[in-house]
């Protein structure tokens, strides 16, 4: 009825696992950052996402990433990105192709063009706000090509028609 667990195991059988190591993966959050004490001042652009805790003046362009000012971050500078983040400082526009976030203690100083928005209890926003519709802006885009193709073309005269 019972069997002894000698008898289930053999000594001779090798254990047969077998380790693949995991390939790593980027992480989504993969950043670039500029630290506490690092000051820039010029242009600053890039092809992917930008965590700021330092002071930067002049101008940021990341299109399709991520910009975060962090809770010691300071910027006097326009900022065009997909995404902007602020939890720190920031006086100048900013023009986000997705969204705006200001976080619980941050201060904003300048105008703001996104299509969307997200302010928390104890933001600072100071300037104008244009929430643009992302559909509208395909529609104009049709809308001015289709005009471009309703245009007449040049009618080419042929000897012998009327």
């Amino acid at each position: 009825m019972f069997e002894s667990a000698e008898q289930k195991y053999s000594s001779n059988a090798v254990p047969t696992t077998s380790y693949t190591p995991v390939r790593p993966v980027t992480s989504p959050m993969d950043q670039a950052h500029i630290g506490k004490s690092l000051v820039i001042k010029g242009e600053v652009t890039g092809a992917e996402s930008l965590f700021i805790d330092g002071r930067i003046e002049g101008t940021i362009t990341v299109p399709g990433h991520r910009v975060t000012i962090g809770h010691n971050g300071n910027v006097v500078a326009n900022i065009k990105a997909k995404e902007v983040v602020i939890m720190g400082k920031v006086h100048g526009n900013v023009e986000c192709s997705d969204r705006l976030d200001l976080r619980g203690e941050s201060q904003l100083a300048g105008d703001v063009i996104t299509h969307r928005i997200s302010v928390e209890e104890g933001a600072v926003l100071k300037g104008g706000i244009e929430v643009r519709d992302p559909e509208k802006k395909d529609q104009k885009t049709q809308e001015h090509v289709q005009h471009q193709q309703e245009v007449p073309k040049t009618m080419v005269a042929t000897p012998g028609e009327a």
